[in-house]
């Protein structure tokens, strides 16, 4: 029974099968969709995510929890939960996602899942949405270092080399290749004290910048 091999990964049994099977529901399948329910779900994992953030982190200024809230609530960390529970194989989509692989499109899953909390909310209320939330979340956080989480690969870098005392990275555009309107843009990061330099390419100056300094990032363990 889907309710029951769900449940079992999901940590949680609906009394009401019926808005378990809505929030699995997407839009291609059925106009009784699971939209509705990620509104609701955003809504509780938002509010979720902020307490437990306010009360265990209590040295975490409120940019910082902002920022750590805002990148676990994101598409990316819903994707990797839901994953880890297999949500896309008990979807519900029209021919047209299940042929294109839907139930592995992260938009599909991240909805889904927020679906599922907010399905959880109207079928137990708050408390059992929260330790709904909390069961997929805590396990998640402990793998985590919740000091870099959400900063990109240039701000770590730069705020690492200020720690150090050590002067900032040079970025120099290398190559840049294509139609104005379809350009690659390749950057290298160097950083001469360290004799490190890396090379990373993007459709932008500002995404290339980011892979080459994302690579340098990943170099300092080895070089300090």
């Amino acid at each position: 029974m889907l309710d029951s091999v769900l449940g079992n990964k999901f940590g949680y049994s609906f009394r009401q099968p019926q808005l378990l099977q809505r929030a699995l529901t997407h839009r291609s399948h059925s106009p009784e969709h699971n939209e509705r329910m990620e509104f609701l779900g955003d809504s509780v994992l938002g509010c979720v995510i902020a307490k437990y953030l306010y009360s265990n982190y209590p040295q975490l200024s409120e940019g910082e929890l902002s920022r750590l809230r805002s990148s676990l609530v994101r598409e990316e960390t819903l994707v990797i939960l839901a994953q880890q529970i297999d949500l896309g194989s008990h979807l519900k989509l029209g021919e047209g996602e299940l042929k294109s692989g839907g139930f592995r499109r992260p938009s599909i899953l991240a909805d889904a899942l927020e679906a599922l909390f907010g399905a959880v909310l109207l079928d137990s209320g708050f408390n059992e949405a929260e330790q709904a939330v909390l069961r997929l979340y805590v396990p998640y956080l402990e793998t985590i270092d919740v000091q870099t989480l959400g900063k990109d690969a240039k701000t770590l870098l730069q705020e690492f080399l200020q720690g150090k005392r050590l002067p900032l990275p040079v970025y120099t555009i290398i190559a840049m290749q294509g139609e104005a309107h379809e350009q690659l843009f390749q950057v290298e990061c160097a950083i001469p004290i360290l004799k490190i330099s890396t090379r990373g390419t993007g459709t932008s100056r500002r995404n290339a910048e980011q892979q080459a300094a994302q690579a340098a990032y990943q170099l300092l363990p080895a070089t300090t």
